[in-house]
């Protein structure tokens, strides 16, 4: 039931709502679009000449600027319309003013001024951000608007450190939170899968270390010192290898490094029957632990492309290159030196995967979306050992999460192929 008529002062309270609720609505797209916005993707809409870039590009420089002030802005908007509508409503419908005034901003409020325009921002970022960067880069030059902002959050952060003895502290991005973002993009057809692999290895690059990496101690094709320069050159060809580490008295003493161009060449002038130690280069060292990352910067840094490898006794725990590296980047690199080899990974009738126990356990998780545990070795082969707690036989069953691996087949005391399928589907 109505409790008064309509009057002048009614209409000009309405018209102020919806102007403050427009603006509501205007400053929730501007806040969803920019913080969307990133400096790089600003930084190609200023090159195309984009009407409101120059703006854009000052906002995403400094997204810390305009947060505060935006969401400052929506509250007042909302508040001051909110009280607006309750005093309107009162007058208007008395006692059941207050019910229908709250019913009726719940649901405008939401839905046509904070819905609708934050949905259309998501939508089209580009020119969501472009029509509202201006309008935003002006009000922040309005020092009533900024010196307010930072009032209240300097008050927020008093009251955050009285009770949990810290401030507010601008959130930065983890390197979990990329890895999420390729995985949705990849989800959602934005990126390949390529591309997704890629940007993974890109981010996991920081965190590996050279053990992760290199050719192991027992896949080494090595050249004794006193082998003959043709022996050797028959040796690098036979295998595929474009340098080969030299050893002394045992694979512990590598005194030297031959490559495969200057053993052609020694040959070729006639002096293929001299002894190797002649003619070797020196060998570099580098520890297991060292990062992948370092030792790329080292590579570039000097001439050596292969790297011998030490644990922490000293001994040689296997050999290291720049092709390796390279691989843990872009993936496996088949050059006119490789020799052909059998696929690592075969499917077995859709429902499991039989791969080489010399296969890294990130590579096979993130080309074959497995999540096999990591956690104290880098293959397949080492994860099997850890299981059996000793040397498998051919055969042998584990289970580890959710997952079933047999030892399809041994070399010796090596994994070979370990067949993996998800539990309850073998």
């Amino acid at each position: 039931m109505i409790a008064a008529t309509w009057t002048g002062s009614d209409t000009a309270l309405s018209l102020t709502v919806l102007v403050l609720l427009i603006l509501s609505g205007f400053f929730a797209m501007a806040e969803t679009s920019l913080v969307r916005m990133n400096k790089s993707r600003a930084r190609s809409l200023k090159e195309q000449s984009k009407r409101g870039s120059k703006a854009l590009v000052k906002l995403a420089e400094a997204p810390e600027k305009f947060l505060n002030p935006l969401l400052l802005l929506v509250l007042i908007c909302q508040l001051v319309s909110a009280t607006m509508v309750g005093v309107l409503a009162s007058r208007l419908f008395g006692a059941a003013g207050l019910l229908i005034s709250t019913i009726s901003e719940v649901v405008v409020i939401f839905v046509i001024f904070e819905a609708i325009p934050k949905n259309f921002a998501v939508q089209h970022p580009d020119s969501s951000a472009l029509a509202t960067a201006p309008v935003v880069a002006a009000l922040l030059n309005f020092w009533p608007i900024r010196w307010l902002s930072k009032l209240l959050l300097a008050v927020a952060q008093g009251v955050i450190r009285m009770f949990f003895g810290a401030g507010v502290t601008v959130a930065r991005m983890t390197e979990d939170e990329v890895l999420a973002m390729a995985d949705v993009a990849h989800e959602d057809e934005a990126i390949e899968s390529d591309e997704r692999n890629f940007i993974r290895s890109v981010i996991e690059f920081g965190d590996t270390i050279v053990r992760e990496v290199m050719v192991p101690r027992i896949d080494m094709v090595d050249v004794s010192s006193k082998s003959s320069v043709r022996s050797a050159l028959e040796t690098a060809i036979e295998t595929g290898r474009s340098r080969l580490p030299v050893l002394g008295e045992s694979v512990d003493d590598v005194v030297g490094i031959v490559n495969l161009r200057h053993l052609a060449g020694l040959v070729a002038d006639g002096k293929g029957e001299e002894v190797v130690e002649d003619h070797m280069g020196e060998a570099s060292f580098v520890p297991e632990t060292k990062r992948v990352a370092s030792l790329l910067t080292q590579i570039r840094q000097g001439t050596s492309h292969l790297f011998v490898v030490v644990d922490e006794y000293g001994g040689t725990a296997g050999v290291v290159t720049l092709e390796d590296i390279l691989e843990e980047l872009v993936g496996e690199i088949t050059d006119e030196s490789d020799l052909p080899q059998d696929d690592d990974v075969e499917m077995v009738d859709g429902a499991g995967l039989v791969v080489s126990g010399r296969l890294n356990i990130d590579d096979v998780n993130n080309e074959y979306e497995l999540d096999l545990p990591k956690d104290g070795w880098d293959t397949v082969g080492g994860l099997v050992l850890d299981l059996a707690g000793g040397v498998p036989s051919q055969g042998d069953v584990f289970e580890v999460d959710n997952y079933v691996m047999t030892v399809v087949r041994m070399d010796g005391r090596r994994i070979e192929e370990v067949l993996i399928e998800k539990l309850g589907e073998q």
